[in-house]
C-alpha cells in the first residue's frame, strides 16, 4: 500500500450472518419491473409494447445517448405494461413491466464473439455499452464511457472488492465463487488499457477470498496482483482506492483518470467478461439481504426488476419490529417505502433493522466537536456546510466544496448530536441544481426573447 487515505471509520462489519453462505437462486418472481433509468445519465427509450413476447436478455430500452446504456430483460414473458412505477430512489419511472411465463427463453441474437482475444479496444468497448454494462459497485455510471474517457490516459487499473460497507457480503461471495470470470474479466482491462497488471483490491476482513485468488492468478498467469488492505470505511471509494494504491490524490473536481486510475467494481469486471465472451448483456446481480430484522439473512442471484418484497419473503419475511428497510449499505444506502420498487444493477443488499437499533433522536443538535471533520475522508468540514445548507446558503455550499461530497455517511456515523448530515448534504447539492438549471433556462429564455 502506498499511502492510507485521510479520515475514514471503523464500524462493526456485521458481515457474519451472511459472508459463509453461498448464493441462491431467487425463486423466480412472477413479474418483474425493469426501470428505464438504471444507471447515471439520460433515462432509456422503450423499444417494446404491451402485448410483446420478450426473451431473456432481450433489450427493451434504448439508450439514447452516449452517456446511457440500454437495458435487457431479465425473464421471459409478455410486457403487460409501459408506464411510469416507483422507482427505488422513490419517485415513479416509465418501466417494463414483464409477466413471467417460467420458460427462460434466451433472446435468439445472443452469441459469443467468435475470437475475442482479435478484437480491438473500440470494439470491447462497443460490446460493453451493448449488453448495458455500468458500474455494479453502487454508482451505476455507464461502463463504456468510463473505458473510453480512460483509453490512453491510464496507466494504473484497480478492481474493487474491499466492499466496505457493513453487512454487505455479495462481492464476498462472488470473490470465492466466480474468481475464473473475475480473471477473465480483468485480462479484458488489462488489453484495454495496455498495463501489465490489474491492481485487485480485497480488504483483510476476507482474507480468504484474498488467498485464493492469489492461487488462481498464480496458477494462471493472470496479469493481476491482490492488494489486501486494512479494513476501514470508505476503503472502497475509488478516489480512496487510488490513494491507497498509488499515493495520488484525485484533486477536487476531477475524476480518477486525471491521476491516471481506473476503478471497477468486480462485479463490473466479470460483467465486461460475460459481454465480450459469452455474449450476455446484465439481467441478474447478486444481493446480500441482511440485518436485525430479517429472519433468514442469506445472498440471493436474482433478475433485475424483482420486486422488494420477493427478496424478504424468501428470506423468511422481516420481523415485526422492523422500523426501516434499506436498498443499499447502512452508510450509503436509501430507504424505501414502497416493496413494490425493483431491485436495479447497483443494488447489492436489501437490509432491514429492529427498532433496538434506532439511534434517532426528537432535536439533533451539534456539539461543535469537531469529529466529523477529523473523519471527512474529503477533507470537507460538515459542520459548516449543514449550516449552510440549514440557512440556504448555495454560494456558501459551493465555495466550500459541497459538489465533492461522496456522500459516504462517515460524518453521520460519528456525529454524537445525530444530525442527519448526508441528507442535508443530498438535499443541499439538489438545490444547487436545481439553481443551476433554473439559471439556465432564464439565460436562454433572455436570448430569446
Amino acid at each position: 500500500m502506498a499511502q492510507a487515505f485521510f479520515g475514514g471509520i471503523h464500524p462493526n462489519d456485521h458481515k457474519a450472518a451472511t459472508n459463509k453462505k453461498p448464493i441462491e437462486v431467487l425463486p423466480p418472481p412472477d413479474r418483474v419491473v425493469i426501470p428505464m433509468s438504471l444507471h447515471i445519465g439520460a433515462p432509456c427509450t422503450p423499444c417494446v409494447s404491451p402485448g410483446d413476447y420478450v426473451t431473456v436478455g432481450q433489450k427493451v430500452g434504448e439508450a439514447p445517448s452516449f452517456v446511457s446504456a440500454p437495458v435487457h430483460a431479465s425473464v421471459s414473458g409478455r410486457v403487460a405494461a409501459v408506464e411510469p412505477r416507483i422507482h427505488f430512489s422513490g419517485v415513479p419511472v416509465i418501466s417494463v413491466v414483464i409477466e413471467n411465463d417460467f420458460n427462460d427463453a434466451p433472446c435468439p441474437p445472443l452469441s459469443p464473439v467468435r475470437d475475442p482475444d482479435a478484437l480491438s479496444a473500440e470494439e470491447i468497448t462497443a460490446l460493453v455499452k451493448e449488453a448495458g454494462v455500468v458500474g455494479m459497485g453502487g454508482a451505476t455510471f455507464p461502463t463504456h464511457v468510463k473505458i473510453s474517457s480512460g483509453l490512453g490516459k491510464v496507466d494504473t487499473v484497480i478492481v474493487n472488492g474491499s466492499e466496505c460497507e457493513p453487512y454487505i457480503t455479495s462481492d464476498h461471495r462472488i470473490l470465492l465463487e466466480h474468481p475464473d470470470e473475475l480473471l477473465g474479466g480483468v485480462r479484458l482491462l488489462a488489453r484495454l488499457f495496455g498495463v501489465d497488471r490489474v491492481h485487485i483490491v480485497v480488504e483483510n476482513n476476507k482474507a480468504n477470498a484474498a488467498e485464493m485468488l492469489k492461487i488462481k492468478i498464480e496458477e494462471e498467469r493472470a496479469p493481476a496482483v491482490v492488494d489486501l488492505l486494512p479494513t476501514r470505511y470508505p476503503q472502497g471509494a475509488e478516489k480512496q482506492l487510488c490513494q491507497s494504491i498509488t499515493g495520488r490524490q484525485v484533486p477536487p473536481g476531477a475524476l480518477p483518470a486525471s491521476i491516471g486510475c481506473a476503478v471497477f467494481n468486480i462485479v463490473t469486471a466479470i460483467a465486461i467478461y460475460n459481454a465480450v465472451y459469452l455474449g450476455k448483456p446484465v439481467t441478474h446481480r447478486v444481493v446480500t439481504v441482511s440485518g436485525s430484522g430479517i429472519n433468514e439473512p442469506r445472498n440471493l442471484l436474482c433478475p433485475i426488476g424483482t420486486p422488494i418484497s420477493d427478496l424478504l419473503d424468501a428470506c423468511g419475511g422481516v420481523k415485526k419490529s422492523t422500523f426501516k428497510i434499506l436498498m443499499g449499505g447502512p452508510m450509503m444506502g436509501h430507504a424505501q417505502f414502497d416493496m413494490a420498487a425493483p431491485i436495479g444493477k447497483g443494488t447489492n443488499a436489501i437490509l432491514a433493522f429492529c427498532e433496538k437499533e434506532e439511534r434517532t433522536v426528537e432535536h439533533p443538535a451539534c456539539i461543535r466537536c469537531g469529529k466529523c471533520v477529523s473523519v471527512c475522508p474529503m477533507h470537507l468540514q460538515p459542520v459548516f456546510l449543514y449550516q449552510y445548507e440549514r440557512a440556504g446558503m448555495l454560494s456558501a455550499l459551493e465555495e466550500a466544496h459541497l459538489l465533492d461530497c461522496i456522500e459516504c455517511g462517515a460524518c453521520t456515523y460519528i456525529c454524537p448530536g445525530r444530525l442527519h448530515l448526508v441528507q442535508a448534504f443530498r438535499a443541499g447539492k439538489q438545490k444547487i441544481n436545481n439553481a443551476k438549471a433554473a439559471a439556465k433556462a432564464a439565460e436562454e429564455k433572455k436570448k430569446e426573447a
